[in-house]
Parts: structure tokens; C-alpha cells; sequence
């Protein structure tokens, strides 16, 4: 299980893990969508299983935002673009278009 401190920021410092922003994130994403709060938990639990297996209990927030978006892409794609967007801050259409684009070809 993830401890605190152990989340390093795209700044450099670090910052405790709180389960609840990486759910509140997921639930934001799938709000009105067909996936329910047991799929969700799930979800948070199998991100955090592979993130502390592959990083130990240094996780950078980048390796969280990808594992998130790995999982959203399998359970639900508006989800995932939902999420995406945000996470990749997109600023234009086009950037969303990308995104379904890549979505269609795989």
C-alpha cells in the first residue's frame, strides 16, 4: 500500500498519495457514464497495485495520469477523452479530434 510522501510532482517536490483524488478523478470521468462505483473501485485498486509493482513507493504523477488513461480506454472511451482532457489540458478541438482519432484506430 502507497505511504505518504511518496508521490513526486512534475515540479520535482514531493506530496502524499491521497486515494480519494485519484477516485474523485475516475468518478469525474465517468460521471453519467455506464460504469459503476464497484468498476470504479476496481479500477483505483488495480492502479495502485501496478503503480506501487512498478515504482515502489516513488510514484511520479505523470506514471498516475497514463495509468489512469490505460484503464479508462478499457472500460469506457468517452471516459477516457473525458479524463484525457483534462489531464493533457487540451486548448483546441482539434486536440480532441486527435485523441478520437487514435481511439478509431486501434
Amino acid at each position: 500500500m502507497i505511504v505518504r510522501e511518496d508521490v513526486i510532482k512534475r515540479d520535482g517536490h514531493y506530496e502524499g498519495f491521497d486515494k480519494r483524488k485519484l477516485l474523485g478523478g475516475i468518478e469525474r470521468a465517468c460521471e453519467k457514464r455506464p460504469v459503476g462505483q464497484e468498476a470504479i473501485n476496481r479500477m483505483v485498486e488495480e492502479i495502485i497495485d501496478e503503480l506501487t509493482r512498478v515504482h515502489g513507493r516513488e510514484i511520479p504523477t505523470r506514471e498516475i495520469g497514463e495509468a489512469i488513461m490505460r484503464k479508462l480506454r478499457g472500460v469506457d472511451e468517452v471516459a477516457f477523452i473525458r479524463f484525457a482532457s483534462v489531464y493533457r489540458k487540451f486548448s483546441e478541438i482539434k486536440e480532441f479530434v486527435h485523441e478520437v482519432e487514435n481511439l478509431t484506430l486501434q
